[in-house]
């Protein structure tokens, strides 16, 4: 979107700024469209942020389990001398 604005500004006349009307329409424009995702942002950014939070703390699926290393394998009994 604010590529879009970018290209809106650039193509205006050299000389439109702020208080030009044909700058202020395309601005105005351009801040009607972000309000919608403004509000959404407001709505749920910090659900969003609660996610990320989240997954970073979780243990990764992709780590293999842990393993006792002392344990002996299944169906076989240990082999300890004393």
């Amino acid at each position: 979107m604010h590529e879009e604005w970018r290209q809106s500004r650039d193509s205006l006349a050299a000389d439109a700024c702020p208080g030009i009307p044909a700058y202020d329409d395309a601005l105005a424009e351009y801040h009607a469209e972000a309000w919608s995702y403004l509000d959404d942002w407001a709505s749920h950014g910090q659900a969003v942020l609660d996610i990320n939070t989240a997954a970073r703390h979780a243990p990764s699926t992709l780590d293999p389990p842990p393993t006792a290393t002392t344990a002996p394998a299944p169906g076989r009994a240990s082999t300890v001398r004393r």
